[in-house]
């Protein structure tokens, strides 16, 4: 049996792709087809928000002319994919003549002729709407978003509003942005969607005017620091049909969600504690973060990172939360949280003036996951067992800000009319927020 083996990606299915498949399957008796996972698509340099790769990989299916359907997770896996599946012939469109040359060492090598006047490209031009996004706050933050969204397909960038006219003006000529609106309520009235970076306190009022008034919102974390506003805030977007979104940039990188899904799966048994930590030492104190009148702090500012990991392997069923905090001008510079949960406990660290490891320890029945600093934008993490020859080593790529993955993830849920993301569900940020507003109020915080 001749065996035959071509990639893709896939994306917007059409006749080309189709022809291509019958001329594959006609060179042998048993066809593979390997769909590019939904990583960065180096051909348009843009992340793809149309069809997820399951999507993609049904729509393959659908043709009736795969044999076997397999997932393209990383470089160099052809070489991997001809020799486990004993592969005779490789074979690719011939707008890669050359590039797979190297594959003669393994199998016979074929480059396809194309279906001329037509190409993904070509239908995403004719259907695409490009989604008019403006930037709420020139501050720190914000300033990653432009280049980030930039590598994100079906996104315009359409200006920028800040509170400090000559700063806003500044930050739109900076990264080429064709307005610097005079008024929050302008930018509102003239874009689909608005990315908010402003502080903390001004997040649920923005975000409230903006769903308000029928635009998807994508609100830095920490969305609120109250429980029932996030609630509010969700409920009204589910009432108009609008994605919000809470822009915690971990929740969306690929080696976190590929770190839940495996410990999910049971490779280290059942969880029974989650540790995490995230610390910086600022001396400015000047800085948003140390102003109390701000809601600066460590908790405030870093508490919705060091919850992700906690919630999304435990749950927000908590039976308890104490807080151990160190105060100094008004602030908590260092707090300690436990969580106790029903058959498991999580535990945290954050710090503006304390320093600690940085790292990510998930530990379970059958062994333990160690996620070194600075876990929060990983690509790297390890699975570690009683018997060290079972130890395995993980790694995925971190692109750029990172930003990127949760610009794409907004934007796939615009465009696929999906209202939740399962990577941060609703639940979650409202559980981060009534976390907040617990620490605010003060009943749980034990001061060391």
């Amino acid at each position: 049996m001749k065996k035959v083996i071509t990639y893709g990606t896939y994306d917007l299915l059409h006749q080309g792709h189709i022809n291509l498949l019958k001329r594959a399957k006609a060179l042998g008796d048993y066809l593979i087809v390997g769909v590019t996972n939904d990583n960065f698509d180096r051909d348009r340099g843009k992340l793809n928000v149309k069809n997820n790769v399951l999507e993609r990989v049904e729509a393959v299916r659908a043709t009736g002319l795969a044999d076997k359907i397999i997932i393209e997770d990383y470089v160099g896996q052809k070489i991997d994919d001809i020799q486990k599946y004993d592969v005779d012939i490789f074979t690719v469109g011939s707008d890669w003549v050359g590039k797979f040359d190297y594959l003669n060492e393994y199998c016979q090598v074929v480059y396809l002729p194309r279906t001329e006047g037509i190409s993904s490209t070509m239908l995403r031009e004719q259907q695409d709407k490009e989604t008019r996004i403006g930037i709420v706050g020139a501050g720190r933050i914000a300033q990653r978003f432009p280049k980030e969204a930039d590598v994100v397909s079906g996104i315009k960038v359409a200006g920028v509003y800040d509170i400090d006219g000559e700063r806003g003006k500044a930050f739109a000529a900076q990264h080429d942005l064709p307005t610097a609106f005079s008024s929050f309520e302008q930018l509102v009235e003239e874009v689909d969607a608005v990315y908010i970076a402003t502080p903390h306190l001004a997040h649920y009022s923005q975000a409230h005017y903006a769903l308000e008034h029928g635009r998807h919102v994508l609100c830095e974390t920490p969305m609120t620091l109250d429980g029932e506003q996030a609630r509010e805030l969700f409920a009204i977007a589910k009432e108009k049909g609008l994605v919000l979104m809470e822009a915690n940039k971990t929740a969306h990188c690929p080696a976190f969600n590929h770190l839940v899904t495996i410990i999910k799966s049971g490779l280290i048994g059942d969880v029974v504690d989650v540790e995490a930590s995230e610390s910086k030492v600022w001396g400015d104190p000047t800085l948003r973060e140390l102003d109390p009148k701000q809601a600066g702090g460590s908790f405030f500012e870093l508490g919705s990172y060091v919850l992700l990991p906690i919630i999304r392997l435990l749950g927000t069923e908590v039976e308890d939360i104490q807080f151990f905090s160190k105060m100094e001008n008004g602030i908590d510079i260092f707090t300690k949280g436990i969580l106790r949960f029903s058959k498991a406990t999580g535990s945290f660290k954050v710090g503006l003036g304390v320093k600690t490891e940085g790292n990510l320890v998930i530990s379970g029945t059958k062994g333990y996951a160690y996620v070194p600093a600075p876990w929060w934008k990983t690509d790297f993490f390890e699975l570690r067992y009683e018997n060290q020859n079972n130890n395995k080593k993980y790694f995925y790529s971190w692109n750029g800000e990172g930003l990127r993955y949760e610009i794409q993830e907004y934007m796939a849920c615009i465009y696929n009319h999906r209202l939740k993301t399962a990577r941060l569900r609703h639940s979650e940020s409202v559980f981060m927020a009534h976390a907040m507003q617990q620490f605010k109020a003060g009943s749980n915080v034990n001061i060391i």
